[in-house]
């Protein structure tokens, strides 16, 4: 099973499955640095930044994250695989 580690500036480290979502991955293993929510991709709780690493995402609600900002590396933790190790920030 491949690991990618997934690094919140401010915040926690932690490994993350390449076909596990990172919002359950932390969840998983204890950590609360992400506020949760839904789950489900269309409350906006979870929303991150991705600043480093590669990744995809599932669907997500444009109501929380517009193209643009999808465009700008947000995404919603909810729905982000990570494809590479990760560096995210937690919005202010």
């Amino acid at each position: 099973m491949i690991k990618h580690q997934v690094q919140i500036v401010d915040g926690s480290r932690f490994e993350c499955p390449k076909e596990e979502r990172v919002l359950i991955a932390m969840e998983r293993l204890g950590l609360n640095d992400i506020f949760v929510g839904c789950r489900g991709g269309g409350c906006g709780v979870c929303k991150v930044k991705v600043t480093s690493g590669n990744y995809r995402t599932g669907k997500m609600s444009r109501l929380q994250v517009s193209e643009a900002e999808e465009a700008g590396g947000y995404a919603l933790a909810c729905k982000l695989f990570p494809l590479d190790n990760l560096v995210i920030e937690l919005p202010n």
